[in-house]
């Protein structure tokens, strides 16, 4: 065993993990077999289902995607007010972090895409929506007590209690389509506005298109036009939702469903990586997406093709 102890330390927490990783896995499949036989009381899709909690009024009724939203509209509204509350000539880390986030939204975003004029009056909005989906995204993140499926819920002392899970508000189609309806009515209000409805239409036709050539143009511009509000809206809703069902199979769920233990184990680095993954990158970047896609869709509505 000596020529162990000529490895970095590095080295000996790679080789240690793999061969707890490794082992395992053979413990396992040794223990339980490699055989397993599916599952059918377990349905992925539950995951992402809203089980109502209580009756509002109307249509609203409260489950875990109301409670995400309003947790995530709180959370923007009280983490902006406490940090300009408390800003300084000289900015502890998280000013710092926001007064980043803020110039790339003025920046990057809005300026970029937009004559001043324009930029003043939307950046509100687009600022807005990038903390807000940003915010919301991170806490997806973070496992709550909020699944009441009555398949998965915990029975402790007699009382019954949710079980926890991860979740985000952007997984359920609704919310980004709000959100996408948002910027779709913006920006057609605003194209209106500068060149009105008419102007409107034909400046969505590119320059020099006329005659037979319009016919096939004019048809193919309007259907792109309307698929900005489908672009927008499955681009959030798609990478969130196919992260966490990635996140949900790596760390366990497709083990369940196969009914294979040794799975469980094997996978769970996967999981790991692809949380980090999500958690780290696909977080911020859907909602810079977001945001600077309003930003070019309202900045195009007011210019000619």
């Amino acid at each position: 065993m000596t020529w162990i102890r000529g490895w970095s330390k590095k080295r000996k927490m790679i080789v240690g993990f793999l061969v707890v990783w490794l082992g395992g896995t053979v413990a396992l499949g040794l223990a339980f077999g490699l055989h397993g036989k599916k599952n059918n009381s377990y349905l992925p899709q539950d995951e992402f289902k809203l089980f109502t909690w209580a009756h509002l009024f109307g249509p609203i009724n409260l489950d875990k995607g109301v409670l995400y939203i309003v947790l995530a509209g709180a959370i923007t509204v009280g983490a902006m007010v406490w940090i300009a509350r408390r800003m300084a000539m000289r900015p502890n880390r998280v000013q710092t972090a926001v007064e980043l986030a803020y110039g790339v939204c003025k920046r990057q975003i809005t300026d970029d895409n937009m004559d001043e004029d324009m930029a003043r009056k939307w950046f509100p909005l687009v600022a807005t929506l990038f903390f807000f989906i940003l915010v919301s995204n991170l806490l997806g993140y973070i496992p709550l007590p909020v699944n009441t499926n009555p398949n998965e819920e915990i029975h402790l002392f007699g009382a019954t209690l949710p079980s926890f899970q991860l979740f985000a508000a952007t997984t359920n189609i609704s919310f980004p389509l709000v959100l996408a309806l948002i910027v779709y009515v913006a920006f057609n209000a605003e194209g209106v506005r500068a060149h009105g409805p008419v102007g409107y239409v034909k400046s969505l036709i590119p320059a020099g298109v006329g005659g037979a050539m319009l016919v096939l143009i004019f048809p193919i511009e309007i259907l792109s036009n309307i698929l900005r509000l489908l672009s927008l809206m499955i681009r959030l809703w798609a990478n969130l939702l196919a992260g966490h069902m990635l996140i949900a199979f790596m760390s366990g769920g497709l083990a369940v469903l196969l009914g294979l233990k040794f799975l469980a184990w094997i996978l769970l680095p996967f999981g790991v990586l692809i949380f980090l993954f999500e958690a780290v990158l696909i977080a911020g970047l859907q909602a810079f997406i977001f945001a600077i896609l309003a930003a070019i869709y309202l900045g195009s509505a007011v210019s000619e093709h």
